[in-house]
């Protein structure tokens, strides 16, 4: 049987950008919630890329995918009502 904290890494999300990301790195490491995040930006073509697809993706433990798409959900309704 495999643990979730060691099951296969599957995409979650695709993030918006760096601050995003920043943001949840900070969220999933303060809750113990293995994570990789992979950015799309490319030296060679200037980030040409994060433009087309977003800023990265977000991978973690299938088990987890569901509390994760909560904290994501709260953090972009949060940045895009500041007032609430």
């Amino acid at each position: 049987m495999t643990s979730p904290l060691t099951g296969e890494f599957v995409k979650i999300a695709t993030l918006e950008s760096i601050v995003e990301a920043q943001v949840m790195e900070s969220i999933l490491t303060e809750h113990a919630i293995p994570y990789r995040i992979r950015s799309f930006h490319d030296t060679a073509y200037d980030g040409l890329f994060q433009f087309q697809k977003g800023w990265g993706d977000l991978y973690a433990p299938a088990a987890f995918e569901p509390e994760i798409n909560e904290i994501l959900t709260g953090l972009r309704t949060q940045s895009t009502n500041p007032e609430s």
